[in-house]
């Protein structure tokens, strides 16, 4: 097999959370007496971790008051948001074939641990990955996956699928192949200009990973 764990993201790569997401953003927005944002506006913070969208949205950059914020959104999110969640037409078909191709794979997002699981378990996917690696307040993409190499759960063989520019540097910068998805919230420019090794447009396609 070409590689030894298939990592993959989360947001925009097996769901699309922007419904849930938009209005746990606007539920801690409106909480702190800003005003509420189109869901269109917020497409483009799908995937990056939540203190940096409230950040770029806010202007604010103290710890605390990004801290409630996150905190204000989490308390939507953990009893709504994450039930608003959309599976991806053909990703359960896609990891049922990669499965009983013997594929090892696993699951690397920004959201929280908890989010990411209960996401999973929602959509019956869990028991295709073999663990769920979550973000935190202040942790990049490729520190997760930093931290997963110092592990040994994933090496030069593995490879990270993701929607967004920030999960095929986050690889590369830990010598890992990459492969960008074009159904998520990435553009075709953004993601072929980080050079991935595989480019896919539809889920079937991660056929290819394992030929």
């Amino acid at each position: 097999m070409s590689h030894d764990v298939l990592l993959f993201d989360l947001d925009g790569t097996l769901s699309d959370p922007l419904e849930g997401m938009a209005r746990s953003i606007n539920f801690a927005l409106v909480h702190f007496g800003f005003g509420p944002l189109e869901s269109g506006r917020l497409a483009a913070f799908v995937g990056p971790p939540i203190d940096q969208t409230f950040s770029e949205l806010t202007g604010l950059s103290s710890d605390a008051h990004i801290n409630a914020l996150v905190a204000k959104y989490r308390e939507r999110y953990a009893d709504l948001g994450y039930a608003e969640n959309v599976l991806y037409p053909g990703v359960r078909d896609a990891l049922a074939a990669l499965s009983s191709a013997g594929a090892l794979m696993a699951v690397c997002t920004s959201k929280r641990k908890d989010f990411a699981e209960r996401i999973l378990e929602m959509f019956d996917l869990r028991h295709y990955f073999s663990f769920v690696d979550g973000g935190g307040i202040g942790v990049h993409k490729w520190q997760q996956i930093e931290a997963l190499r110092s592990q040994g759960k994933v090496s030069d063989a593995s490879v990270m699928v993701g929607d967004r520019a920030f999960d095929l540097i986050a690889a590369h910068r830990n010598s890992l192949r990459s492969g960008g998805v074009l159904w998520g919230y990435g553009s075709y420019a953004e993601l072929s200009n980080e050079r991935p090794q595989y480019l896919f447009s539809s889920p079937m396609e991660w056929s290819r990973l394992v030929d």
